[in-house]
């Protein structure tokens, strides 16, 4: 008995960890333009609002993405869905290697983007379809977690290209990994919930066999889902007609303009950029220290697998938002002393790092697991379609501004902007956000329709 239920651990874990991988190539996605763009700006001589677009235009690929993602994944599938995910992650980066021009640059990173658009949506989705309401936000987070590695080898990966400025590679490699996940996902099963959306019970019943510690456990979990899906729900009607879905929706918009106006993007995507203002004039010297930006958000995005089941989402949201708060402010005032010593350089790198651990810990993952959490299961497509498109317009905004803002306001009040935005979304956070830790996806949908939110 023991042995069954150690086997049944290790595909479930295996299940998780293969459908998280796509994170890695998320990540790899999005490291990859801050070591490259020094190097693309010097062979194609772009300007700050070319450099800006070239940053956000994956992420106008990823809106794109999502917009459709709604009724294929409704339609196909989740697991299809990251098929055809895998399949955009090959194409996009390969045309980015043969890029000749900026044009077809930019077209490459929006094909790109629309990968990252299926996957973030998708993803989380499905490892929350899948997993035990003991631990499902440590299960969602491993996606992120996957996103920080993805991150952190694109650093280490372009810092070894960097040598021959061959930025070319750096996008050509992530067609590797992606072309291994893609065999990998063939090996999934589907999701039982949207099995059981399709009238496929008996294939629901098989795959929560496999999923779960035993037959009482799988039948008892099938009969739930089954009762949550009786009624039929158009996404947009319920929208207009039930304020209680209006306010869920809002918060799941909520949820993603807070995780994106934390400023994380302008760290992740700018990093060599910030670290010249601040005295690390080297381009050897931004490279490691971009390394070491994620190594720290891999170790602190572990913290929160580690908590998040444990302390919740709640505090754990507030204690990283007051984190980010602080070291905004803190990069602020180094920045408003402008004097460029050893002293101030390493207390700016100092604070980076205090900040992408605040991030990592907390709205870097759980927002992901929030979002898929609270949306209703008969309506969970259009609920995540809205909250995902409206993380990457975000995002958008966030690095089609940055460098603009430091034009018009300076380096000091951009970077105590962000920080005031951090001290409001704790607050925001407080009285807002709901707690939905050991809570099954079935009861966290009762308790927002009954009681007053």
């Amino acid at each position: 008995m023991f042995k069954k239920f150690k086997k049944k651990k290790i595909i479930f874990f295996f299940i998780c960890f293969i459908a998280s991988l796509i994170g890695l190539l998320f990540g790899l996605s999005i490291g990859v333009i801050t070591v490259a763009l020094p190097f693309i700006i010097k062979e194609f001589n772009i300007n700050n609002i070319e450099q800006e677009l070239i940053v956000s235009s994956m992420m106008l690929g990823s809106t794109l993405g999502v917009l459709f993602n709604g009724i294929t994944s409704f339609y196909l599938g989740r697991k299809n869905n990251l098929i055809i995910s895998s399949l955009f992650f090959i194409f996009g980066s390969i045309l980015s290697s043969l890029s000749f021009n900026y044009i077809f640059l930019l077209i490459s990173r929006i094909i790109l983007g629309i990968a990252l658009g299926i996957a973030s949506y998708t993803t989380p989705l499905y490892l929350s379809e899948i997993s035990f309401k003991e631990n499902r936000g440590s299960i969602i987070s491993l996606y992120q977690l996957m996103i920080t590695i993805g991150i952190l080898l694109s650093y280490i990966f372009d810092t070894m290209f960097s040598y021959n400025c061959n930025w070319r590679y750096m996008f050509g490699i992530i067609s590797i990994p992606s072309f291994f996940l893609l065999i990998g996902i063939f090996f999934l099963p589907d999701s039982p919930r949207w099995l059981l959306s399709k009238k496929k019970t008996f294939e629901a019943k098989n795959v929560l066999l496999i999923l779960r510690n035993n037959k009482k456990e799988s039948i008892k979990e099938l009969y739930e889902i089954k009762d949550n899906l009786k009624i039929r729900i158009n996404g947009i009607k319920l929208f207009i007609n039930n304020k209680k879905f209006r306010k869920i929706i809002f918060l799941g918009i909520l949820l993603q303009i807070m995780q994106q106006f934390t400023g994380i993007n302008i760290i992740i995507c700018y990093a060599p950029k910030m670290l010249n203002m601040i005295g690390f004039n080297k381009t050897i010297d931004q490279m490691y220290c971009t390394i070491t930006i994620g190594i720290i958000n891999v170790l602190s995005t572990i913290i929160a697998i580690m908590v998040v089941d444990k302390l919740g989402r709640k505090p754990t949201l507030i204690f990283g938002f007051l984190i980010m708060f602080i070291s905004m402010n803190f990069l602020g005032i180094l920045l408003y002393i402008n004097k460029i010593c050893f002293i101030i350089k390493y207390l700016f790198f100092l604070f980076i790092l205090i900040f992408i651990s605040g991030f990592a810990i907390s709205a870097g993952p759980l927002v992901w697991v929030l979002c898929s959490e609270i949306q209703p299961l008969k309506v969970k497509d259009f609920g995540i379609t809205i909250s995902t498109i409206t993380n990457f317009v975000s995002n958008i905004i966030v690095s089609l501004t940055f460098l603009s803002l430091i034009n018009i306001i300076g380096n000091c009040y951009t970077f105590w902007f962000y920080s005031f935005l951090n001290l409001l979304f704790a607050i925001l956070t407080f009285y807002l956000v709901p707690e939905t830790k050991g809570i099954s996806l079935e009861n966290i949908e009762k308790k927002l329709f009954s009681k007053k939110f």
